[in-house]
């Protein structure tokens, strides 16, 4: 049996300067910090490098890894399903039992109407799935001046052309650019835009927003609205509770089809199975991945609406879009599997009454009034450390980004990984941490963070 041969970090870092192409990575800032971090072994919420230093896993890997690392009933089941039938494909009337079985599965979970469900590999690919569904559905209702797309700023939906553009990350549309028919609105993101505005009073203003931009272009040519219900790679931007009502309000009075971006938040996230349940959202498409295999293996979904999978199956034929890996039966064993895991262990409960409530109360316990911090905000098991120039203004850093990349080389340095956005530190562990190792997060967090401001001046 082939085994990774034994290699210092150094040489691994030589070979990986050699030939690998990290994703959202300066090279040369790399390369100036000396090379990649090499991770080797994980278990539970833990992770060692190939140095032997021992890390808590602060972001679930990337926001998917549910169940921990080292769950051995999911490599059971992945053994067995690679020595049953490594692979068929979905295409032409053709399907395997772990396929379909999945599909059931996911559907007992989601909100009522959403049951049609359309494999793929990425949050990345199901977004382009839902995009192209969008289009024929209203080409098939006779309506196909309906193209244009709308989302957010600060959104993230993937990294496709399509996702890409979908996205409201500036950074990645100067790279390639915009597919035309896409517009961003303002986000919900009151403690940049809603200063002087009480949550319910923002929470009307964002939504209005988006009104302002379906009437600007023309609701009869606007398809689809594309949001996160919270927005995870924007910052864990919480929306304020009046936001989520009347944006699904305007969407359907301007006959708009309201797509959910559950990449992050669903499976558990938020305390709920999706956030969709979180915040009483009723969409016509959901987007889910990561979270469904906790990462163990590459899997999505477009989950589909009634009223577009009606129309579809009555109006559309065959269906021209597929992925060869659509349905692969074994990442479908595998999450089958970890649904019934995360089920059986009530890990959606315990984030929703127990350790959800603890990672909210620690954090702020620990930075809520620090110098270097203007907000900790958060729901269920997510959370953001919003880090600011000027605390008693409310001051963003200009530009943006390196004081939390400063700050994310000093959380590796305290033993714990996030994710910076701009200059906030997200938090989304793992759902079976446990309070003992949330404690533990927030106090290595307060050291990377203590450490920041001294660097740059402000301790």
């Amino acid at each position: 049996m082939t085994t990774l041969p034994e290699r210092s970090t150094a040489q691994w870092r030589r070979l990986d300067a050699a030939h690998h192409i990290h994703p959202f990575t300066d090279p040369q800032r790399m390369a100036a910090r000396g090379g990649t971090r090499v991770l080797v072994r994980g278990e539970g919420v833990w992770l060692w490098d190939s140095d032997g230093n021992r890390i808590l896993d602060g972001l679930a890997g990337l926001w998917c890894v549910a169940l921990g690392y080292g769950r051995h009933e999911l490599a059971a089941v992945a053994e067995r399903q690679l020595r049953t039938l490594s692979y068929y494909s979905s295409f032409l009337d053709t399907t395997t039992p772990a396929t379909i079985e999945l599909a059931q599965k996911i559907a007992e979970r989601t909100p009522p109407g959403l049951d049609q469900i359309f494999f793929g590999n990425s949050g990345s690919e199901s977004i382009d799935t839902i995009v192209r569904m969008v289009r024929h559905f209203w080409n098939l209702e006779g309506r196909p001046e309906k193209k244009i797309l709308l989302s957010r700023e600060y959104a993230y939906h993937g990294s496709t052309l399509a996702g890409a553009s979908l996205g409201g990350m500036a950074g990645m549309h100067a790279m390639s650019g915009l597919l035309p028919d896409v517009s961003h609105v303002m986000p919900p993101y009151a403690y940049k835009y809603g200063r002087g505005m009480t949550q319910d009073e923002f929470g009307r203003r964002a939504a209005d927003a988006l009104e302002e931009r379906i009437l600007s272009l023309g609701p009869e040519r606007v398809a689809a609205f594309f949001a996160e219900p919270v927005q995870g790679g924007g910052g864990v931007l919480v929306p304020p509770p009046s936001y989520w009502p009347r944006v699904q309000e305007i969407c359907r009075r301007h006959d708009v089809l309201l797509v959910a971006d559950e990449v992050i938040c669903g499976f558990g996230r938020t305390g709920e199975w999706f956030g969709c349940q979180t915040f009483d959202i009723a969409p016509d498409f959901m987007n889910i991945a990561k979270a469904v295999t906790s990462g163990y293996v590459p899997l999505s979904a477009a989950i589909v609406g009634e009223r577009v999978a009606r129309t579809l199956r009555d109006k559309g034929g065959r269906l021209a879009h597929g992925y060869t890996y659509s349905g692969h039966p074994l990442a479908c064993a595998v999450g089958i599997e970890n649904l019934r895991l995360m089920a059986a262990e009530g890990l959606v409960e315990r984030v929703r009454d127990d350790v959800g409530p603890h990672l909210q109360r620690c954090l702020q316990e620990a930075l809520g009034d620090h110098p270097l911090v203007g907000e900790v905000r958060g729901v269920g098991l997510m959370a953001a450390v919003e880090l600011v120039r000027d605390r008693a203004k409310a001051e963003l850093f200009d530009p943006p980004g390196e004081v939390g990349l400063r700050a994310l080389d000093h959380c590796f340095d305290a033993g714990v990984t996030c994710r910076v956005v701009r200059d906030a530190l997200c938090f989304a562990p793992a759902l079976v941490i446990t309070r003992a190792e949330i404690e533990e997060l927030a106090a290595r967090a307060k050291r990377a963070v203590d450490a920041t401001a001294k660097a740059i001046g402000i301790l």
